[in-house]
């Protein structure tokens, strides 16, 4: 698990497709400060179907960046 407060652009080079799998997101309150967690659940040809494989907790500063560069990527932001 890890806790993301900003993020930075990375070009990757050589995008390619991935397949798609379950995501669900936790609104999360810790020691005063509100997060909101990403877990995804892999594939279905995971050997575990079901089983949280990664996790992402983001702080509102990272959300709003997140939501930021998101609106810019996809033109959203005109």
């Amino acid at each position: 698990m890890a806790t993301i407060r900003k993020f930075g652009i990375l070009s990757q080079g050589q995008e390619r497709p991935t397949e798609e799998c379950e995501a669900k997101i936790v609104a999360l309150t810790l020691d005063g400060e509100k997060f909101l967690q990403l877990n995804s659940y892999g594939t279905q040809r995971r050997v575990n179907v079901g089983a949280r494989s990664q996790n992402m907790r983001l702080s509102k500063e990272a959300f709003l960046h997140l939501v930021e560069l998101g609106s810019k990527h996809f033109g959203l932001d005109k």
